[in-house]
This record gives C-alpha cells, sequence and structure tokens, in this order.
C-alpha cells in the first residue's frame, strides 16, 4: 500500500478535509446554487429563503448544516454569501479560544455579512454566551474591569447571518441549537449525482473522461464529493502516465485497483477490519477496545473514521456486547459464513 495512506487523515477515501483538499476544493467549488450538483430539497428551500430575505432586504436567517464530512457545508456557506450578495468570513469552533476572539470577528463584519462557523460544536461554553445575544439581539453584552468596579456594557453589531456546520449535531447545546432558524441536514450523494460532479470537476481540470469512467469513480466515492474529486485527480495521473490520458472505464478500475479501493469504496484498512473479525471473533460481538488492539489502530479512530462507512452500507452493526459483522460483508469479502456468529441480542 502506498505510504501516504497508511495514515488515516491521508486516506484517499477519508471523507475528513487534509491539506491536499485544499487547491482541490477551491478550484472545484460552485459558487451558486444552480451549479451546485444534489442536495435537491436543500437548494429549493435554501432558494426561498434566500430571495425572501432579498426582497425583504434584510439577511438571511441563521443556518445550521449537519451531516457527514465532505458532503459540502463549506461549499453551501460560500453560495449562501454569494447568492445573498454579501462577504464570507469564515473561522471554526477550534480556532475562537477566547470569548474576545468572538468579539474581535463580530466587530468587524459588515452589515449582511455571513460568518461561516466550522465544527461549531466544538465552540467553549465560555464563547456560546457571547454568542447568544450577538445571533438573536446583534448585540454584545462587555464586562469591563473585574471585582465591585466591573461595569457591563452593550455593543451593537452588524446584521449578519451565522452558518454553522457541524458533523456532531447531537453534541450541539440545545439553547445554541434553538437560535437557528434554518436547520438543513446533508445527506450522502447517489452513484448518478457523483457522476455528474466528477464530470463537471474534470471538464475544470481539462480531464478527458467518458461517462462509464466518471460513474466508476462515483461508485467507488463513498456517497462524498470531497473522495469523487480525490479519487478524479489520482485516477488522472495514472490515466496521463501509463495510458493515452483520457478516464475510461477501464482506466479508472485499473488506477483505483493501484489504490486498493474495492467497488464500493472499501480500502485495505477496511478488509482488514472485517477480516479480523471475522476471523479472530467469529464475526462478533466483539468489544471497541479489543477490535482496536487486534488491529493496531486508536479506538477513537475506529469509532469516527472507519466505522461510520461499514455501518451505513450494512456491512457492521454496533450491539450492546460490541461489533458484529454481518452476512453482507461475509458475501462482500467472498468468505463462507457457517453461521458460527454469536448471537447479537
Amino acid at each position: 500500500m502506498i505510504e501516504e495512506e497508511m495514515d488515516f487523515e491521508n486516506r484517499i477515501v477519508s471523507p475528513e478535509y487534509n491539506f491536499h483538499d485544499e487547491d482541490n476544493e477551491i478550484t472545484l467549488r460552485p459558487k451558486t446554487l444552480a451549479e451546485y450538483i444534489g442536495q435537491d430539497k436543500v437548494k429549493e428551500n435554501l432558494s426561498i429563503y434566500i430571495k425572501a430575505a432579498k426582497q425583504r432586504k434584510e439577511s438571511l436567517d441563521h443556518v445550521l448544516l449537519y451531516g457527514p464530512p465532505g458532503l459540502g457545508k463549506t461549499t453551501l456557506s460560500g453560495i449562501i454569501a454569494h447568492e445573498m450578495g454579501v462577504n464570507l468570513r469564515v473561522t471554526s469552533g477550534p480556532a475562537i479560544e477566547k470569548q474576545g476572539d468572538l468579539v474581535a470577528i463580530l466587530t468587524s463584519l459588515n452589515e449582511g455579512d455571513v460568518l461561516f462557523i466550522d465544527e461549531i460544536h466544538r465552540l467553549s461554553r465560555n464563547v456560546e454566551e457571547i454568542l447568544y445575544p450577538a445571533m438573536e439581539d446583534f448585540s454584545l453584552d462587555i464586562i469591563l474591569g473585574k471585582g465591585p468596579s466591573a461595569r457591563s456594557i452593550r455593543l451593537d453589531v452588524p446584521h449578519f447571518t451565522l452558518v454553522g456546520a457541524t458533523t456532531r449535531s447531537g453534541q450541539l447545546t440545545a439553547p445554541l441549537r434553538d437560535r437557528f432558524g434554518v436547520l438543513f441536514r446533508l445527506e450522502l450523494y447517489t452513484p448518478e449525482q457523483l457522476g455528474e460532479i466528477v464530470r463537471r470537476s474534470a471538464g475544470i481540470l481539462g480531464i478527458e473522461m467518458d461517462r462509464d469512467g466518471s460513474l466508476e469513480i462515483a461508485s467507488r466515492s463513498r456517497g462524498t464529493p470531497r473522495i469523487a474529486n480525490r479519487l478524479l485527480k489520482r485516477v488522472r495521473d495514472i490515466a496521463q502516465v501509463e495510458y493515452d490520458g483520457k478516464v475510461t472505464e477501464k482506466v479508472a478500475q485499473a488506477a483505483l485497483a493501484r489504490f486498493e479501493i474495492d467497488e464500493l469504496g472499501l480500502d485495505d484498512f477496511d478488509r482488514k477490519m472485517l477480516q479480523v473479525m471475522i476471523r479472530n471473533y467469529n464475526g462478533g460481538p466483539v468489544g471497541l477496545e479489543t477490535l482496536a488492539a487486534a488491529v493496531g489502530e486508536e479506538a477513537v479512530t475506529i469509532e469516527d473514521v472507519y466505522e461510520p462507512y461499514l455501518m451505513q452500507i450494512g456491512f457492521l452493526t454496533r450491539t450492546p456486547r460490541g461489533r458484529c459483522v454481518t452476512p453482507l460483508a461475509y458475501e462482500h469479502l467472498g468468505i463462507r459464513n457457517d453461521g458460527v456468529q454469536q448471537s447479537i441480542l
């Protein structure tokens, strides 16, 4: 396996953002709702809300975007700012460490601007307390001084739209969640939608590609545009060096086989984890810590990075007693299921 892919943060099929994606996403990111592919219900409702706000000459209600990583939450925030004709300010929950950091950001906004906070569930509680009046009343309550001489002053901030993005909506506090007027869940994309995204990206990058080639990449992209665009660039390199430069179904299959990505988008570690569970534990149940020790990976990494997709496609289940491999996984791996798997009840 290629060394770069051994690090889970740089896995080619990881939906998480890594620094290799920066140029990719800036170049390929759509600028308008018309260019944005997929998430049809979100686009339809968002278009109405934006038109209504512009007709009233008001800022858009605060928007919360949640769902798996790599589906376009950051892109949608940019589209909202573009459609509203205002500036976009981008930051993240971990980057706002103190109340003063947030105050500085809010007081530097212009009327109607969009403030995008990625990983908003990671805001500290002290910072959230500053955010509440800013979202509701567009004002900030600042405490000056300490002790008996302390006094409170109220600062007005421009009307703005907060767009929050999170992959873990359940970790948002109820007071923060309740202050968002618009909530959208982004869903995984279909292979047909991803194929359309791949063909659009290929056109921007000047890659010659046929429909079958784009669908082959799309079918192995785990329903995630970020992965699809990442695979496209890797396949382009193989097509350029070892073929005539055109990405066909055959070229895509050969390139993705080189990266050990199978027809469902599973990589070598996905298959290794399933095989260990089958071979060592009769398919489960097996505890998370035990599984982590058996495959040589941290438990939190397995839970947050590897398990979600395997559960989405029905290859893995979580039970009170531990993780279990399903018959679908046996079939995909070509392993005979002799019915020796322990009860999961």
